[in-house]
Parts: C-alpha cells; structure tokens; sequence
C-alpha cells in the first residue's frame, strides 16, 4: 500500500471513530476525531489518562482558527502566521460547539498545526480537511513519549490502535510549546509547557514575554510534575559527581544505565547524547527507552546547561525524575 493509500485509509478510520497514531515533528500522536466525544473516551481508554487531562487538537493548515476557539486575540493569529505549521500549541477559549471532552472538561481548547509532511497529508485528508484531530503523545499516560514508529507499537501492542502511520523519526523529539492566550487581559501571556519554540521567539512577534505558569492557568498536556518517565528511576547528576557515584554503585553490585554529553563513564550501559540543545532533544526520547530496556537498576542522566536554549529539555528531565531523590540513597544501602 502507498503513502497516500495509508493516509487516506487513515482518515476514513478517523472518521468512524478509531483510533490512528501518526508522527508528527515533536513526537508521534495518538488520534482521534476531536469533535467524537466516544472516539476522544478511547483516547483517555488507551492511554490510561485521567479524564480532567486535556488534550491538543491538530488542525490541517487551512483549517479554521475561529470553528474551534471562541475569541481569537490578535496575538494567537500572529504566532500562528509565524509559527504554524510548527511546534507550538496555543490555549484559546473554546467555540461553544466544541464538545469539552478535548478539555478536560475546561472551557479553553489546545490548538496547533503540525508541519511534518506526513501530519499535514493525513490532516487534509480527514473531514476535507476542515476537521481536528485530537492527539496526545502515543504512549501511556506519563511514560515516555514516542518519537518512532516502533516506539507506538511496543507502547500499544494490544491491538488498540487501528493503524499506525510511520513518518520516520520525529524531527524535534519533545513535545511542542504551550502558551496560554486565554487570558490575556488579566494574565498575559503565559508559558505552560516550554518547547523548540522559546519564550524569546513567542516575544519577538507578538511583543510580549510569556509568563511563568500562575496557580489559575489552564490545565494543559504534560504538565504534571511526573511525567514522561521510564520505568527505570531516572536521576539528575552533575557531571563532576558520576564518576564517584558510577564506583559506589558498582561496588553495591547495582547496575547504573548513564545518558551524558559530555564524555563516557564505566557503566552497565551508556549513551552519549548531542552538546546542542536541539540535537539532544530530537535524541532523548530514544535514549531514555534504550536505558530503560538494560536491566539497570538507575538511570543517571548527567545535568545539561542550565540557560535558556536548554529549557525544554530540562523542563522533561526534571518531570521524568519526579520523585526519584532518594533512589541512590535506597540502592546504595539497601
């Protein structure tokens, strides 16, 4: 079957409420018609996500901004015509007609255009391309996202996927930036979940600087303090420690995975991931599910760069090794 025969298979699968993952440029989605509250339940199904967890609608780039969202400030359309097709999601109130299953039962919806070719066929393909694909990242709820073909089918491999659309590797390899523009005459803009897009680039165009998240902001998509962990703890480490650390555990007769950029370590298993902010991201999905498939018993990741360019990706890292401070203590003196 071609490329366009699987993409028009897909569409029609959408559209009688199955469920399709596909890539697109972050990681690899799993879709459902966003306007068939029964197709978006199997989404929450599959995924084993809680319900009041909202999830972000794809639009094909010539779909309509204002079917889906209520008030559309001139901001949102700004950053959409700098920014889409592109990695970014934008919180707007919701269009009345929009059921709030893609909510979280909230009364704002996550919008974004992706731009990998395969998203974007797929996309114009269903519904005329006027519908919208609800799709969070195809992989258990909290588990680490997929950023490969192969990485769905491990994640989903009982049959509740009709169809998994393969594009290659996701180019970005995190999930996209999230800003809330749901309240901006109170607020301002605020930055929910930060991503290739940085909050330098959202200021350029629409001349203000997003916010940090406030108590009242939206609930958006992985943004939970737990998320997008493996199974095996993952624990942040200075550099100038692992080596002392990689020793300790040896000698407790513990097995230590290590994920670093900058040098190698004696290690049950290791890998070295990009010094650049964007090629370590595009890579640290994959590098995670690796050391998550060696039978350690930790996953050291050694702390990158601290500054603005790195802030997505220290943005995962930190929720991946949510609650995992006292692993060490429990490994070495157990």
């Amino acid at each position: 079957m071609s490329e366009a025969q699987q993409i028009g298979q897909a569409a029609r699968l959408l559209e009688e409420g199955k469920l399709v993952a596909f890539p697109t440029e972050t990681v690899y989605g799993l879709g459902a018609d966003a306007e068939n509250p029964a197709a978006v339940a199997s989404i929450y199904a599959a995924k084993g996500r809680p319900q009041d967890h909202p999830v972000i609608v794809h639009l094909a780039p010539e779909g309509r901004l204002d079917y889906w969202a209520a008030d559309i400030p001139g901001q949102a359309r700004a950053l959409a015509q700098a920014f889409w097709p592109g990695p970014l999601t934008m919180i707007l109130k919701r269009a009345p007609g929009i059921p709030d299953a893609v909510s979280g039962g909230q009364d704002t919806i996550g919008l974004r255009c992706p731009s990998h070719p395969v998203a974007v066929a797929l996309l114009r393909a269903f519904k005329g391309g006027q519908g919208g694909i609800a799709a969070p990242s195809a992989n258990k709820f909290g588990h680490v996202s997929p950023t490969l073909a192969q990485h769905v089918r491990d994640e989903f491999a009982g049959g509740e996927l009709a169809l998994v659309l393969d594009g290659g590797a996701a180019q970005v390899g995190i999930e996209s930036t999230i800003v809330d523009l749901s309240r901006l005459a109170t607020h301002g803009p605020v930055l929910l979940r930060p991503g290739h897009i940085s909050a330098d680039d959202i200021e350029a165009v629409i001349g203000q600087r997003p916010a940090a998240p406030d108590a009242a902001a939206p609930r958006a998509s992985g943004t939970l303090e737990s998320h997008y962990a493996p199974r095996t703890p993952v624990v942040l480490m200075e550099r100038a420690d692992l080596p002392a650390t990689l020793a300790r555990l040896a000698a407790a007769g513990r097995k230590a995975a290590l994920i670093h950029f900058s040098g190698v370590h004696p290690a049950h298993a290791e890998i070295g991931l990009s010094a650049n902010p964007h090629g370590y991201a595009h890579d640290l999905y994959a590098a995670l599910r690796a050391m998550d498939g060696v039978s350690a018993d930790v996953i050291l990741v050694e702390t990158p760069p601290q500054d603005a360019a790195w802030l997505g990706v220290n943005d995962r890292l930190r929720r991946a090794a949510h609650g995992s401070e006292r692993v060490l203590d429990t490994l070495l003196h157990s």
